[in-house]
């Protein structure tokens, strides 16, 4: 006790000693943590997802002082890293994250999970216990750094007030490392807590490098244009930013001029949909449905995104999605201009061609009780104008690009990791990221009862956020994946572990309770009544779509 007390002392003077000083000179003095989210604001980080803890309540203070920070709190640490996913996504730059040491971390890391594999930038600032108090092997202490690590991004922690500026200029500059990472920052409490550094005025902020984005080789682009011109069957697999225009335009262009067949990714971690735009299939979720659509090709071209792989392993099934004797190209790593280099190539192999684009329509109306044909259908005709739809629909939404690809141009959101539970907060984030424009989280109904709580910041943010929850009361996709696995004699319709009644979810009493307005449709006619009137009043609403389960 007396080593602590001796330490608490010093840290005291410390503070005191470099308040006097500062006020010798006529200079303000902020703490480690305003120095952090000044440093972020000043860098153009405008928002802060947080749940924080003890150890973050000087984060949390210093917010009330940043006002250039906006703090948005979730009920769950789930919730906020979905949310600076889902907001990074949409405006193009990254938010920051506050969480409660390790466990906080780990309560957020299957969101984490998911932004990283959707190559999203994010500062996760993860607070820690004071240096001194470490040692003492408090109950919430963890080895935060391992936990971090896992994301494959930069991990810094500052050992003291004077590093902290430089430590967050740093993580932001690598977390904006293309193609976008996630960096975590750890504040120990006793470095957020003391006094010295300097405030806003004083010459000495560092600035922010970014890297470019590095360009591929002109004679890797020429390569390819000879292969597509060989006139042996191609296919072209796309991802990244080639979801947006510029690449939809340039891959519609290439196969227009050369036959060669495109095809998306199978998640999208943003993409540009509807009339106006080029529209290709997604790669199909399941071994055999890929080797199909790429059946009969002898090149797989890849651009912005990886070689086809299965999403899990199957008996007798081959993991790497190529057909025997086919050959890989890589037009454009990950993380490479994936845009220039295939509007480059559209330029050499088809320098005439105009991209292939969808005409405006919409679905006809259907009506009858509500069906994985009907739902999207119902979508489909009501979509709103510049709509950002996140789809975590899960087995449900087989229809629902088919069903909008007339519709008015809108933003397409997906889970890229495959981990649950990110749709509603996906919402959340996009919402805050483009206030003034309409948000449909359409979401499977085992997937939105990971994150449920994302309602709760919906309301009281007042986001404009319409949610569509595809109730068929039970884990579909499983379902599914024991038909392709073989997994047992015994039926997968009637195995507890897949069923999700007995009691039935009561998903519009739960939207109630976190704030939101509920309703229930069961039909085409009620769907499409609920949506409208959802679309076209403000705030969050949320409509159970009761379907049949998947037969």
């Amino acid at each position: 006790m007396r080593a602590v007390s001796l330490l608490l002392g010093v840290f005291r003077h410390r503070r005191a000693a470099a308040r006097a000083a500062a006020g010798s000179e006529g200079v303000a003095v902020v703490n480690g943590a305003e120095s952090l989210l000044r440093t972020l604001a000043d860098a153009g980080v405008e928002v802060c997802f947080s749940n924080p803890g003890t150890t973050e309540l000087h984060l949390v203070g210093a917010l009330d002082k940043v006002p250039r920070m906006r703090a948005v709190l979730g009920l769950f640490e789930g919730v906020a890293t979905g949310a600076a996913d889902g907001y990074a996504r949409i405006a193009g730059k990254p938010a920051a994250t506050l969480l409660h040491l390790g466990p906080g971390l780990g309560h957020g890391l299957s969101n984490l999970h998911n932004a990283r594999r959707a190559n999203t930038p994010i500062v996760n600032i993860v607070g820690d216990h004071p240096t001194y108090h470490k040692p003492y092997d408090p109950p919430l202490e963890s080895d935060i750094e391992t936990v971090a690590r896992s994301l494959r991004g930069p991990v810094r922690r500052p050992a003291n007030v004077a590093a902290v500026r430089q430590d967050a200029v740093s993580a932001l500059a690598e977390a904006l490392e293309p193609p976008g990472q996630i960096a975590t920052l750890i504040m120990p409490a006793d470095v957020s807590w003391s006094d010295g550094v300097a405030a806003d005025g004083d010459g000495n902020r560092p600035a922010t490098p970014i890297r470019p984005v590095p360009p591929v080789a002109p004679r890797l682009i020429e390569q390819v244009a000879g292969v597509l011109c060989s006139g042996e069957p191609s296919a072209l697999v796309i991802g990244g930013p080639l979801g947006r225009e510029a690449g939809l335009c340039a891959a519609s262009r290439i196969a227009a001029g050369t036959g060669t067949r495109v095809l998306l990714e199978t998640y999208s971690s943003r993409l540009e949909h509807g009339a106006g735009l080029p529209s290709f299939p997604r790669l199909g979720f399941y071994p055999d449905q890929v080797l199909r659509q790429l059946d009969g090709v002898r090149h797989v071209i890849v651009a912005g995104t990886s070689v086809p792989v299965a999403f899990f392993a199957y008996p007798d099934k081959p993991s790497r999605l190529v057909p025997d004797g086919a050959q890989t190209h890589v037009l454009a790593e990950v993380g490479q201009d994936a845009v220039a280099a295939l509007t480059a190539l559209a330029d050499l192999v088809a320098p005439d061609r105009e991209p292939v684009v969808t005409a405006a329509g919409r679905p006809a109306m259907p009506s009858g009780p509500l069906t994985v044909d009907t739902w999207p259908a119902v979508i489909g005709a009501l979509l709103p104008e510049r709509a950002i739809v996140v789809d975590e629909t899960i087995s449900s939404g087989i229809g629902l690009s088919a069903a909008t690809a007339g519709a008015p141009r809108h933003d397409v959101l997906a889970m890229c990791g495959g981990a649950m539970g990110e749709g509603l907060p996906l919402a959340v984030g996009a919402a805050v990221a483009a206030p003034d424009r309409p948000v449909i989280a359409l979401e499977a109904d085992g997937c939105a009862i990971y994150t449920l709580s994302a309602l709760w910041t919906q309301a009281r943010e007042n986001l404009d956020i319409t949610n569509v929850i595809l109730n068929n009361r039970s884990y579909a996709i499983l379902r599914e994946e024991w038909q392709h696995l073989g997994a047992g004699a015994s039926d997968p319709h009637t195995n507890r572990l897949l069923d999700l009644t007995g009691p039935d979810i009561d998903f519009v009493g739960l939207a109630r309770a976190f704030g939101v307005p509920g309703s229930r449709a069961s039909t085409a006619e009620e769907l499409a009544e609920q949506f409208a009137r959802a679309v076209a009043e403000p705030g969050p609403h949320l409509i159970e779509a009761v379907i049949p389960p998947v037969a």
